[in-house]
């Protein structure tokens, strides 16, 4: 008989590989993320939408500097950038990612996500959460799936503790954003036995939706 003390054997032991993909669903597209989509997502990029995030993107050439940022990381392969394209216009309507890709530990985090005010409260957020977690379970094989945020950001902590991530902790002054600010960081995870019933409880609100 097992104990919580005895070492678990994990299934998968090659690393991790994250290829370029594009992730379907009902609502939403996730492509790639490429330089080509700087001028449509700086046109949806209010500042106030970053009032948490790590940097306000509020002209164009700010998107640029933070796409350009995501696509070196890409080429280390510690990251993994999509555009969110809303299907109904074939509009980007914001970004996400894949992050601190751990290839030997068969780990990634899923964040720096942001999306336009207009599609804020609908389906987009939580399919694409959907179908990134999905991936990386059934299709890459991940051990575990993280998430953070800042420990002030009451919606943000809101929407991930319903996605059905456990709270792991509070990491204290983490980093410094938006030119000097302290911030505290909630971290959130996921892990590969707590899947079918975290995508059980996605497709029941997507259902609802």
């Amino acid at each position: 008989m097992s104990t919580e003390t005895d070492p678990i054997l994990y299934r998968e032991t090659t690393p991790l590989l994250v290829p370029q993909v594009t992730l379907e669903g009902l609502a939403v597209r996730l492509e790639p993320l490429a330089m080509s989509h700087a001028p449509a997502l700086a046109a949806v990029a209010e500042p106030d939408i970053f009032e948490n995030f790590n940097t306000v993107l509020r002209t164009l050439q700010d998107m640029e500097s933070y796409i350009s940022d995501a696509l070196e990381a890409t080429a280390r392969g510690v990251e993994r950038p999509f555009v969110i394209i809303e299907k109904q216009t074939g509009s980007p309507v914001g970004s996400t990612r894949y992050l601190d890709i751990q290839r030997k530990h068969r780990t990634l985090e899923i964040g720096s996500t942001w999306l336009a005010k207009r599609v804020w409260r609908s389906r987009v957020n939580t399919e694409c959460k959907y179908l990134l977690l999905r991936h990386a379970f059934e299709e890459l094989k991940v051990m575990r799936v993280q998430l953070k945020t800042d420990r002030r950001n009451a919606r943000s902590r809101a929407a991930i503790e319903r996605l059905g991530a456990r709270f792991e902790g509070i990491l204290r002054q983490h980093m410094l954003v938006r030119g000097g600010v302290v911030r505290d960081t909630a971290y959130y995870g996921i892990i590969d036995g707590e899947w079918p019933e975290v995508k059980a409880r996605l497709e029941r609100m997507l259902a609802e939706r």
